[in-house]
């Protein structure tokens, strides 16, 4: 007799149908379990109001405690960071996303490319100097790479660094540009900008508090509302020969920062995708028309099945991903698999979702809404669906399509 014929089976979990929490080791559920718990307390009481009015009032707390919970630059190593493995940094980014996306771009800006850029390229000096302060939230950061006229293009870009004078350690640099749609821009202490010079892209290390650069923020936006969103403006703004970071010249530099911070989005679309499907699943099971719970038919019944079947795919797809970077063995275009399907399925859940929930779907009084909202820019930012297409494409075909 087999061993699965004399062990009886699990009961069906509807909350995990896969069977996936068995991939997961205490660890890994003990993180998940505590930045659950910490969004449960600390942000689904206010996103609905916050996202209404448009705002993210007290973000400075905010990432003070996210970084006592060891969520910012996760998966680094070393200068307070947690060192955590990339899937216990992913199923973070999953319970962050599921309370809201913006809450997620906070965490995903700080760490994944603005303490990401530093750690990997940065000196000996600037990570000393910027590290453990932004580790812990004292100090927020954000990433100045799209521009007003570069989004999917950043080879283009117009932002300009120029050596000027000869100090003892060197000619300082003079940046002169505008980056737009940044993300935690007007509440950051440090800014990594990637400029054009003289020997190709450069990565520099801004305080925000230098003479020229402002970071007026960005009003009127219908996605991501619970969220910091600026333009950085650069006039001439000097800095010393040692802000550049010394350890990239070229697009691979911010392409490769743009590479991990896309990771945490293969998880946290499907935590946007979950509190959809959560809603509409319970909806279903207590709204009544023509005699009974609407979930008792079985064209309601049909939607559900394939948002599950889609939602956890998804994290099946995130789990293999955080694998296989655990093992140092992700490459990029795996990356663009990830977040091309994921964002896109999770879109397409909290449609249907939607539509299970009739009127009550449009109302800040479940998530749904705002979920589908938010991920309109997820789908954008971090790469367009055309580019990881294109990516895709060209690593299928050997062909470049991208020119």
């Amino acid at each position: 007799m087999s061993a699965s014929a004399r062990t009886p089976l699990p009961p069906f979990d509807p909350a995990d149908p896969l069977g996936i929490d068995d991939l997961l080791g205490p660890e890994d559920l003990a993180i998940r379990d505590t930045v659950r718990a910490w969004a449960a307390d600390r942000v689904l009481p206010h996103i609905a109001d916050w996202y209404e009015k448009g705002e993210l009032p007290g973000i400075r707390e905010l990432a003070r405690e996210l970084g006592s919970l060891g969520a910012l630059g996760m998966s680094l190593e070393g200068y307070g960071c947690a060192g955590a493995s990339a899937v216990q940094y992913g199923l973070a980014c999953l319970e962050l996303e599921a309370a809201d996306s913006g809450i997620r771009s906070l965490v995903s800006v700080q760490g994944s490319l603005a303490m990401y850029a530093i750690h990997r390229f940065g000196s000996g000096e600037q990570k000393q100097r910027w590290l453990p302060g932004m580790a812990a939230g004292e100090i927020i950061g954000c990433f100045g790479l799209t521009e007003p006229d570069h989004g999917s293009d950043p080879a283009s870009m117009r932002t300009y660094a120029k050596r000027d004078g000869a100090g003892a350690d060197g000619a300082d640099w003079v940046l002169s540009g505008r980056k737009m749609w940044i993300t935690n821009g007007s509440v950051a202490g440090v800014a990594v900008v990637w400029a054009q010079t003289e020997e190709g892209i450069r990565g520099f290390v801004v305080p925000t508090d230098s003479p020229g650069f402002s970071a007026p923020e960005i009003k009127h936006k219908w996605s991501l509302r619970a969220s910091v969103t600026s333009e950085l403006v650069l006039d001439e703004v000097r800095l010393p020969a040692d802000a550049v970071l010394p350890g990239v010249v070229g697009l691979k530099g911010p392409l490769s920062c743009l590479s991990h911070a896309r990771y945490g989005i293969v998880w946290g679309a499907m935590g946007a995708a979950r509190s959809s499907f959560d809603a509409a699943v319970e909806y279903a099971k207590t709204r009544e028309q023509f005699g009974r719970p609407i979930g008792g038919f079985q064209l309601t019944q049909a939607k559900l099945a394939d948002m599950a079947v889609e939602l956890h795919k998804g994290v099946l797809l995130a789990h293999h991903l955080g694998r296989r970077l655990d093992a140092g063995r992700l490459r990029p275009e795996q990356v663009s698999f990830g977040k091309l399907n994921n964002v896109r399925e999770a879109i397409e859940i909290c449609r249907t979702a939607r539509t299970i929930l009739g009127a009550n779907g449009i109302s800040l009084e479940y998530p749904v809404m705002r979920h589908a909202t938010n991920l309109e820019s997820v789908l954008t930012y971090e790469g367009t669906v055309e580019m990881h297409q294109l990516v895709l494409g060209k690593a299928l075909t050997g062909l470049d399509a991208f020119r």
